[in-house]
C-alpha cells in the first residue's frame, strides 16, 4: 500500500510551526534533544544508569522531550489497515472452517447413499399404447400417460422452451448452478421470503429418479451430488431427454408425449410453438398452471415461457408475439371421449392375456373409430335432449360384429366426469330382454311359436307376477307373448322348464354374470352388464354360435415383437338350427309389431327385444340384423325411477346408431327358416353301430359338412394356399369358398360314412336332377336326413321296432330311445311317460314319432289355473287394439 507521510505525521510536530523539518539542536542544559532524519531510532532511549558519566550534562540523566499535541496520521491508518486484515483473516478463517463444515455435510449425507458403482437410471414405467382398427391411436395408458419420446424426435423449440423456462443456464453448468444459488438468494433476501426454487433439470432428474420429494437439507445435498455425478456420465441431451420423458405436467401425464396427448391430442413430435411453450409454463406447478384446470393462469405462463426464449434468442421477438394466445381467447385442449372408456377396459384386460408387462407394448383392437364417435354423439345428444324430461342422465351402448368382434363402446355420457363404465363393469337388471333365453329354453323342449299359453295373472309360492300394463290378453302364441313381452307368459314357461333349465340356456348363449335359479329370473331380475347381454344376441344373428367378445387383436412389443394374436376360436354351436329359426322369427315380430316396433332399420331385416325393469330404473334394446349386434341402456347411476321404457329413447338410439353404421354395407337376411348354402360340420357315424368312425391316422373323430338347409352331404376340401375351406359346386363342378362353414356343438347323426379324403359319402353318389346321394347298389335315394327313401312309394325306410320306424327327436333330431312294452307297441316319451303318435312330417315326408299330446306351458298346479290348449295363431293386430303402442 501506497503511504503518503507529510510533516504533521511526525513526532514531535507542533501546531503552526510549518511543515518543515527543523534543524536538531545540541548541547545546553534544559534543552530538548530532537530525532533527526536519518536516525535509526524515532524516538530517544535513556540507557545511561545512576551515577554514570555523559557525554554532557554533569551526569544527570536528559530530560525527556515534551510530545507535540496533534495526532499522527499514520496511527489511524495503522488502526485502519488493521481492522481490514483482521476481517479479511478471520472471514477465511470462517470461510475456510465454513467449507470444512460444507465438506462434513456432503460427506455424511452421501455416506447415506449406496455405493455410487450401483447407481443406475431406473426404468422408465411401461406404456401400453391402444390403437384403433385403422392403425390411429385410442389413447396411451400405463403409470405415465404416454410413451417415451427421444430428444431428437422434437422440434427444436420443445427442449428450448423448457430450458428457457426452468434453467437458462442448464447447457454451461457442472448439475449444480452456483450462479442461480446466488440470484435466488439474493431475491429471496430483498422479497424476505422465497422467491422460486433453484434446482436445476440435472438436480430435477436426480430427485425424480432417485429421491423423495422431501424438502430437508439432507435430500437437497445428495440430489446435488447425484446431480453432478449424472452430469458426469451423461450427455446433456441424455439428461434432457430424461427429464422430459419422467416430469410431471398434471392431469395424470408424465412426460412431454403424454403431456401432448392429454392436453392437445396430438403427438409431442407435432406440437406448436405456442403448445410447447404452454406445456413448459405448466412445470413449476401442474395441478395450478395446467390449461385445463385454469386456462387463464397458462395463458400467462405461456407469455412468461415465450418471452423467456426470445430473451435467451431461441426465437425472435415476433414469434414469441405470433404464437402468444390471446387471453380473451379460450385454450383449446382435447376433450377426453368415449373412447377412454375402451381403453380402460383394454387396459384392465393386460395382465390376463400377456401376464405383467414389463416394456413398452402397442395393442391393436377391434374398435372402429367412426363407429365409436358416431356411438357418443348419438348417445350424449339423446340423453341431453330427453334426459331431463324423463328424468335420467346416463346411458350405454356395446356395439359388435356377430363373431363377437367389438367395434364400439360407450361406457357414459362424459368421460372427464366419470370413468365408470357402464357397458362393461355396472352390473343392471336386464328386464325383458333377458325373455328370450326363457322362450329358447322352452323351444328347447318342445313348444313352438304357436303355442297358445293363458295370459293371466296367477300365484307361484307366494310369487304373483304382473304384466307391466296391468292388463291381461287371456289365450296368446308364444310368439305374441315374448313379442308384447307379457310377464305371465315368461313366469309360466320359467316355472315349467325350471330355472336351471333357463340358466343353462342363458350361460351357454354368453351370460357369464352368477345367476340363481329362481322364477323371477324369467323377468330379467337379476344383475348382468350390457356388454355380456348383447354378445348373448349374438348367436341369434350368426347362425347359433356362441362367440366371446373381443376387443384386442394383437400386442406387440416396441419392437414388433408379437406377444399376443387373436384367435377365431369359440364355444362353437350353441343352437340348433329349427330353435334358432323360431327364436328369430319370435324376434322378428317383436320389432314388427311388438314393444321393440319404435326401431327400424331401412331395408334390413332386423330382431330385437325391449327391456324395462322395476320402476323404470333401467331402460334397454337389443337388436342384431345378419351384420351387427347393439345393445343400448339408459338410466341413473343412483338407480332412481325414470319414465323410459326399453322401446322409446333406447330403441331410437339403437335405430339412428345402426343406421349409419350399416350404411354402405350389402344387405343381409338374419338366419330364418332356410338354412341353404351354410354348411354344419358333423362327425362320421358308423351305420352299423352308431359310433363315431374314427380316423385311424389321426385318433381323432372323423368329420362331415352337411348343408344346413337340406341335410345333403357336401363335398369340401381345404385350399392348400389359403387354408380355406371350399365346397363343391355342383352346377359346375368346380370348388368354391364355402360360404359358412362351423362346428356344431351337438351334431345330427346321419347314419352315413363319409370319405374324409373326398368328403363324399362311401358307396353313393350324387344325383345330378336331385343333387341327393343315390345309394350305389341299391339304387336308393337318401332324404335330408340321410334316411333311404322308397322311390316308389316316397316313405323312409328306417330302422323298424316291430313294425314301426325308429322315432326322430323332432327338437334335436336324434333318434329317441325305444320303450315299448312288447314288439309292434308304440315308443313312450319319456317327459310325459304316454305312447308317441307315428305322423308325416310335412317339410320332409318322413315319418317320425311325436308325443301324442304336444307339450303345453303348463300353470302352477298350486294356482289351479285352466291348462293352456292348442289353436290357430291368432292375428297380430289382436294385441295392438288390447296393450295399444305399449313399449316396455
Amino acid at each position: 500500500m501506497d503511504f503518503r507521510i507529510t510533516a504533521d505525521d511526525r513526532v514531535g510536530n507542533q501546531p503552526g510551526k510549518g511543515s518543515k523539518l527543523q534543524p536538531a539542536a545540541r548541547g545546553g542544559k534544559g534543552q530538548r534533544v530532537e530525532p533527526t532524519l536519518g536516525q535509526s531510532m524515532p524516538f530517544s532511549v535513556s540507557d545511561e544508569r545512576v551515577g554514570s558519566g555523559g557525554s554532557g550534562g554533569g551526569g544527570k540523566p536528559p530530560k525527556a522531550p515534551r510530545r507535540g499535541k496533534a495526532k499522527p496520521v499514520r496511527k489511524k491508518r495503522s488502526r485502519s489497515g488493521g481492522f481490514l486484515m483482521g476481517l479479511l483473516w478471520w472471514s477465511f478463517v470462517a470461510c475456510l472452517w465454513g467449507g470444512i463444515a460444507v465438506i462434513g455435510v456432503i460427506v455424511y449425507y452421501g455416506a447415506q447413499l449406496p455405493s455410487s458403482n450401483t447407481w443406475a437410471i431406473p426404468d422408465r414405467p411401461p406404456n401400453i399404447r391402444i390403437l384403433a382398427a385403422d392403425g390411429s391411436l385410442i389413447s396411451n395408458r400405463g403409470a405415465t400417460g404416454g410413451e417415451a419420446i427421444t430428444y431428437r424426435e422434437l422440434p427444436y423449440y420443445v427442449p428450448a422452451a423448457i430450458i428457457a423456462s426452468e434453467d437458462r443456464r442448464f447447457m454451461q453448468h457442472f448439475g449444480v448452478d452456483p450462479l442461480g444459488l446466488i440470484s435466488v438468494a439474493i431475491e429471496s433476501v430483498q422479497a424476505r421470503g422465497v422467491t422460486r426454487g433453484a434446482s436445476t433439470i440435472t438436480q430435477q432428474v436426480a430427485k425424480n429418479l432417485f429421491l423423495t420429494p422431501d424438502q430437508t437439507l439432507g435430500r437437497k445435498v445428495q440430489e446435488a451430488i447425484l446431480a453432478v455425478w449424472l452430469e458426469q456420465n451423461y450427455t446433456k441431451e441424455e439428461i434432457l431427454e430424461l427429464y422430459m420423458n419422467r416430469v410431471y405436467f398434471g392431469a395424470g401425464a408424465t412426460g412431454i408425449e403424454a403431456a401432448a396427448q392429454t392436453y392437445f391430442g396430438v403427438s409431442a413430435r407435432n406440437l406448436s410453438l405456442g403448445q410447447a411453450a404452454m406445456l413448459a409454463g405448466i412445470l413449476p406447478a401442474p395441478s395450478a398452471y395446467n390449461p385445463k384446470t385454469n386456462p387463464e393462469r397458462a395463458i400467462e405462463r405461456q407469455r412468461l415461457s415465450l418471452a423467456a426464449m426470445a430473451r435467451d434468442g431461441f426465437i425472435t421477438e415476433e414469434e414469441a408475439a405470433a404464437a402468444q394466445i390471446d387471453p380473451s381467447q379460450t385454450v383449446r385442449t382435447r376433450v377426453a371421449g368415449s373412447e377412454d372408456y375402451v381403453a380402460d377396459w383394454v387396459e384392465s384386460l393386460m395382465t390376463a392375456y400377456i401376464g405383467e408387462i414389463e416394456d413398452d407394448v402397442v395393442v391393436q383392437t377391434t374398435i372402429d373409430f367412426k363407429m365409436q364417435k358416431d356411438a357418443e354423439f348419438i348417445v350424449k345428444e339423446l340423453v341431453a335432449s330427453e334426459g331431463p324430461k324423463r328424468g335420467f342422465s346416463q346411458g350405454a351402448l356395446v356395439a359388435m360384429d356377430v363373431d363377437g368382434t367389438v367395434r364400439a363402446m360407450v361406457g357414459g355420457v362424459d368421460y372427464q366426469a366419470s370413468q365408470y363404465n357402464r357397458a362393461v363393469t355396472a352390473k343392471r337388471q336386464p328386464g325383458s330382454t333377458f325373455k328370450p333365453f326363457v322362450y329358447m329354453a322352452a323351444m328347447e323342449k318342445g313348444y313352438t311359436p304357436d303355442t297358445l299359453a293363458e295370459d293371466a295373472q296367477f300365484t307361484y309360492n307366494g310369487w304373483s307376477p304382473r304384466n307391466a300394463s296391468g292388463k291381461y290378453a287371456g289365450t296368446v302364441t308364444l310368439r305374441q307373448g315374448l313379442a308384447y313381452s307379457l310377464n305371465t307368459i315368461a313366469a309360466r314357461l320359467a316355472i315349467d322348464v325350471t330355472p336351471e333349465a333357463v340358466i343353462e340356456v342363458a350361460t351357454r348363449m354368453g351370460i357369464s354374470s352368477p345367476l340363481t335359479p329362481v322364477p323371477s329370473i324369467a323377468l330379467g331380475t337379476q344383475e348382468v352388464n350390457l356388454l355380456e347381454l348383447t354378445s348373448a344376441y349374438a348367436p341369434f344373428a350368426n347362425g347359433g354360435f356362441g362367440v366371446i367378445p373381443n376387443v384386442i387383436t394383437s400386442i406387440t412389443s416396441k419392437d414388433g415383437t408379437s406377444l399376443y394374436q387373436a384367435s377365431d376360436a369359440g364355444p362353437g354351436r350353441v343352437v340348433a338350427p329349427n330353435i334358432l329359426a323360431e327364436m328369430n322369427d319370435m324376434l322378428e315380430t317383436a320389432v314388427e309389431v311388438g314393444t321393440g316396433k319404435g326401431a327400424n332399420l331401412g331395408g334390413w331385416e332386423f330382431g330385437g327385444k325391449t327391456g324395462t325393469s322395476q320402476s323404470a330404473r333401467d331402460a334397454l334394446f337389443v337388436g342384431y340384423t345378419a351384420a351387427m349386434v347393439t345393445g343400448v341402456w339408459l338410466g341413473n347411476d343412483d338407480d332412481t325411477k325414470t319414465t323410459l321404457s326399453g322401446g322409446n329413447v333406447p330403441a331410437a338410439i339403437w335405430s339412428e346408431f345402426m343406421t349409419k353404421a350399416h350404411a354402405g354395407k350389402q344387405v343381409a337376411q338374419i338366419p330364418g327358416g332356410s338354412y341353404d348354402g351354410q354348411l354344419v360340420a358333423q362327425p362320421v357315424v358308423d351305420p352299423a353301430t352308431g359310433q363315431a368312425v374314427i380316423d385311424p391316422a389321426t385318433g381323432q373323430p372323423m368329420t362331415q359338412y352337411v348343408d344346413a338347409g337340406t341335410g345333403a352331404p357336401v363335398q369340401t376340401m381345404t385350399d392348400p394356399a389359403t387354408g380355406q375351406l371350399m365346397q363343391l359346386d355342383p352346377a359346375t363342378g368346380q370348388y368354391v369358398p364355402a360360404t359358412a362353414a362351423q362346428s356344431a356343438q351337438q351334431p345330427i347323426q346321419t347314419g352315413q360314412m363319409i370319405d374324409p379324403a373326398t368328403g363324399a359319402v362311401v358307396g353313393a353318389q350324387l344325383d345330378p336332377a336331385t343333387g341327393m346321394p343315390v345309394n350305389n347298389t341299391g339304387g336308393m335315394l337318401v332324404d335330408a336326413n340321410g334316411v333311404q327313401i322308397d322311390p316308389a312309394t316316397g316313405m323312409p325306410v328306417g330302422q323298424v321296432v316291430g313294425t314301426q320306424p325308429q322315432a326322430i327327436d323332432p327338437v334335436t333330431g336324434f333318434p329317441l330311445q325305444q320303450q315299448t312294452n312288447g314288439v309292434g307297441q308304440a315308443p313312450i316319451d319319456p317327459n310325459t311317460g304316454l305312447p308317441m303318435v307315428l305322423v308325416v312330417d310335412p317339410a320332409t315326408g318322413q315319418q317320425v314319432w311325436v308325443p301324442s299330446a304336444p307339450a303345453q306351458p303348463q300353470p302352477p298346479a298350486a294356482v289351479g289355473q285352466q291348462q293352456v290348449y292348442q289353436e290357430p295363431e291368432r292375428q297380430r293386430t289382436l294385441m295392438d287394439l288390447i296393450f295399444g303402442d305399449q313399449q316396455n
